[in-house]
């Protein structure tokens, strides 16, 4: 039987394991959120299995203490379609792209939400260690009429 998920550990001088990777197969599928990583480590991989019309709020990340001051996301789209909505630092909507399996987005600054539009199961990387509802401000998104897709994307 293949192992969906792979740790690969090494040994330090006192004789300790520890980890140097973890793989995650393309096989692998579960329904809802699995976290892959300890809430202590300073990058989290989650995977995430969503129905459609599912709505992620919005959101700004906050500074937390840490090396890293904000936190910034990977999203990787194995399946289905995403709507990332773009929000400015200021909370400001700038415009929304759609996603689609085998895209890879980089979050950086400012805010972001999401709309499912069609089921979807996506990898989320960013740094940790997690901060809880300290890490993030929600705030009211855009309604269905105000969506603008930049560059001629469609819906």
């Amino acid at each position: 039987m293949t192992s969906y998920i792979e740790k690969i550990s090494a040994v330090n001088t006192t004789g300790e394991n520890y980890d140097i990777a973890l793989i995650i197969r393309a096989d692998f599928h579960e329904k809802g959120i699995h976290f892959f990583t300890p809430s202590d480590l300073s990058q989290q991989v989650a995977y995430m299995s969503h129905p459609a019309k599912k709505i992620i709020e919005p959101h700004v990340h906050n500074p937390v203490p840490r090396q890293v001051h904000y936190t910034q996301e990977v999203l990787i789209i194995r399946k289905g379609v995403l709507r990332c909505d773009f929000y400015d630092k200021n909370k400001n909507y700038i415009g929304s792209k759609n996603l689609y399996a085998g895209d890879v987005i980089l979050l950086i600054s400012g805010g972001h939400g999401f709309q499912v539009i069609e089921d979807i199961e996506m990898i989320e990387i960013k740094q940790g260690p997690y901060a809880g509802e300290q890490d993030k401000t929600r705030f009211t998104g855009i309604t269905p009429d105000e969506i603008i897709y930049l560059n001629g994307d469609e819906n």
